[in-house]
């Protein structure tokens, strides 16, 4: 509302289509069920449709109408509503729940709102379940230091991942992507890597806090991302990132097309399927629906590598080299500006040559092994400060005021929106 006020209409839209279906769906019968259930899904489908995807859809239909004599459609001139994936797909989480019988309709507006609407996580998750979350919001909660202590934790530790790591890579990672014309092969493989880590510090260091600004209030949310950058293959990364996410495709999307239990070549279907979704989701470009192909493929890779006996047993390392670096690569469709400049980049790393360091206007050699280092401390001490949550509250507080100075001393603050706020 602050930036359009308006939009608090869209939300109001969707609660009241959600809420109504939900004491639907529960006292129905047979077809009728399913009919309140896909007029929901419809309603929140169509929102974001509209705010999201209209234009793309629309650009890319005037690209191709002149073959045909075809009308040029109006590109419409709005602002994307901030959240508008998050928040719709956890509305939709609770109608199919309702539909599914796992979870009873809320009568209670004010707490199904809420349930929607819930502050922390609203924007950029966790995307929760309705079984998870509408519980909490029923019971009472009493003051707790405990909750409190732990949850200034999270967000101490969430705000370290932004300011200190993440805004300080974007100080070299947005100028290469923007103008990767003009930098090396070298540099343009730094700001790869930089990327990975900036991302995943923006966007779980933005859900530590969300757990920890809930977790203050007495409500828990679920884990997001589990140490990522550690997985030893692109099926265990994707159960260990963005994980409420991840597990919404599988519940609602590769699991009701027949999953893994058909047979292998539908198996492969629904893998891109589901990967191709998820990459529009993330953003109306075809650098996005390019980011998802390439992941549902390489997960393919995957199968048919363990469908012919290839696991690389005892190497441990390699195969995390691996899964590490194809991670990385796939990001560059993700960061680039177009599809165009991400083929350049990938040309540049791989038969450029020139791996001579030329971004020293943009960040010294000493400021990029500054950065290197804040990465290998956030690799080594990120499981450490997850366990620290179980410390007394005298140790938690201490990490807590150590890592706000650090934040204080090192953190850069450039007013840099969290990236999954676009999507």
């Amino acid at each position: 509302m602050y930036f359009k006020p308006t939009y608090i209409l869209i939300i109001i839209f969707t609660i009241v289509v959600d809420y109504c279906s939900g004491l639907l769906i529960q006292r129905s019968r047979g077809k009728t069920r399913k009919l309140f259930l896909v007029l929901s899904l419809a309603a929140n489908i169509g929102v974001l449709a509209f705010y999201k995807y209209f234009n793309f859809l629309a650009e890319n239909i005037n690209i191709i109408s002149p073959l045909f004599n075809g009308p040029q459609l109006p590109l419409l001139d709005f602002i994307l509503p901030i959240g508008l994936s998050f928040h719709t797909f956890q509305a939709m989480s609770y109608t199919i729940e309702v539909y599914r019988g796992n979870q009873k309709a809320e009568r209670h507006f004010g707490l199904y709102s809420l349930y929607v609407m819930f502050y922390p996580q609203m924007v950029a998750g966790p995307i929760e379940r309705p079984q998870h979350i509408l519980p909490q919001l029923h019971r009472v909660n009493k003051f707790a230091s405990k909750n409190l202590v732990t949850g200034l934790l999270f967000i101490a530790i969430g705000l370290f991942k932004k300011v200190v790591i993440a805004d300080r890579l974007g100080l070299y990672v947005d100028p290469v992507f923007t103008h990767p014309h003009g930098h090396s092969s070298l540099d343009l493989l730094v700001a790869t890597y930089f990327f990975a880590f900036q991302i995943y510090c923006d966007f779980s260091g933005y859900s530590d806090m969300a757990i920890g600004a809930a977790l203050v209030l007495g409500i828990e949310l679920m884990q997001n991302f589990n140490l990522p950058y550690l997985a030893g293959n692109l099926a265990d990364f994707w159960k260990r990132w963005h994980i409420s996410l991840s597990t919404w495709f599988r519940d609602y999307l590769y699991i009701p097309l027949g999953g893994s239990k058909i047979n292998f070549s539908v198996t492969c279907i629904n893998l891109l399927i589901v990967f191709l979704i998820s990459g529009l989701w993330h953003g109306a470009n075809w650098k996005y629906l390019a980011w998802g192909l390439i992941h549902g493929c390489l997960l393919i890779g995957y199968q048919v590598l363990g469908k012919l006996g290839i696991h690389l047993k005892g190497f441990a390392f390699l195969k995390w080299l691996i899964t590490f670096n194809l991670v990385c690569l796939a990001w560059i469709f993700f960061r680039a500006y177009n599809i165009t400049d991400a083929m350049y980049i990938l040309n540049r790393i791989f038969a450029g040559g020139d791996f001579k360091y030329s971004a020293g206007k943009i960040m010294s050699v000493n400021e990029i092994g500054y950065c290197a280092l804040i990465i290998m401390a956030l690799l080594l001490g990120e499981g450490y400060l997850r366990r620290s949550a179980a410390c007394s509250s005298q140790k938690k507080l201490l990490i807590t005021g150590a890592l706000c100075c650090a934040c204080y001393l090192f953190g850069v603050f450039n007013e840099a929106q969290f990236i999954y706020f676009q999507f």
